[in-house]
């Protein structure tokens, strides 16, 4: 990664900004459920992207939408990260009666495209929160462990794992202090690039009506509110789709950013 790279930067930039965003605007602004003035106000000091159909802030809304595809996003990614690094390293270094499952399972699950599982999953449970984060999560999972398991079958016979092998270390000492220490910036890098397919599925699950379900402000709500009523309110649409586009192009961005400098095969 260049160090003046000015995508990278103004990314992050926009990421610190979204997160305090996130955090303090609704401790200072309105309900995010709050009727506050009539609907359809125009763009004002007071509403700066106006109000919705039903007299509710739409500069709020958005702050509170951001919380929840911030929560879902890195939610999903923890429990991604935590069970393909799992399957991946298990893939590896266990026997042959649970390497072999693990992966034939793994590799059964790219066969599902992730967006058509995710949405069987939320039919067969019930739409909210809870079951987008699971059904995110177990779509997401597999390419972690599939990135896991070429990582660590290329490291595991590298000189410092052999010599500490050599020297009797255990098998999660190896792993824990040696493998995946090497592992955490390219997972780092990853992660980050996830995050924004993360939340541009929760956006699109939302849309589709199977998400987050109303009042909760889902950026995807908004948009489809909008859309019901953009011919007559166009200007609905500008607050939601810009802030979703600005937050999928800032993580891809900056997660670009960030393999080019953490990931040592890429300098």
């Amino acid at each position: 990664m260049k160090r003046r790279d000015p995508f990278f930067w103004a990314s992050a930039v926009f990421m610190v900004l979204l997160v305090l965003f996130a955090i303090f605007w609704p401790m200072f602004g309105y309900g995010f459920d709050q009727v506050v003035s009539r609907p359809y106000m125009p763009f004002s000091g007071k509403f700066w992207l106006g109000t919705d159909e039903l007299g509710r802030d739409v500069f709020t809304r958005l702050a509170y939408g951001a919380r929840i595809s911030l929560v879902v996003g890195i939610t999903v990614q923890a429990i991604s990260l935590l069970f393909g690094i799992t399957a991946g390293v298990l893939g590896i270094y266990g026997n042959k009666w649970v390497a072999g499952p693990i992966m034939r399972f793994t590799d059964g699950m790219f066969a599902f495209p992730d967006i058509l599982l995710a949405i069987l999953i939320i039919a067969v449970w019930k739409p909210g929160i809870i079951p987008v984060i699971v059904a995110l999560a177990i779509t997401a999972w597999p390419a972690f462990a599939r990135l896991v398991y070429t990582q660590v079958a290329s490291l595991k016979d590298r000189e410092f794992a052999v010599a500490a092998k050599a020297a009797g270390g255990s098998t999660f000492y190896i792993v824990t202090r040696h493998i995946l220490p090497q592992l955490w910036g390219i997972l780092m890098a990853v992660t980050v690039v996830e995050l924004a397919a993360t939340i541009l599925a929760e956006s699109t699950l939302s849309f589709l009506g199977i998400g987050v379900q109303p009042p909760q402000p889902s950026w995807g709500i908004m948009i489809e509110t909008a859309r019901e009523n953009m011919n007559s309110h166009p200007e609905m649409l500008i607050g939601p789709c810009v802030i979703l586009s600005l937050t999928i192009f800032a993580l891809n961005f900056l997660g670009d950013g960030l393999r080019g400098y953490l990931d040592p095969k890429e300098k």
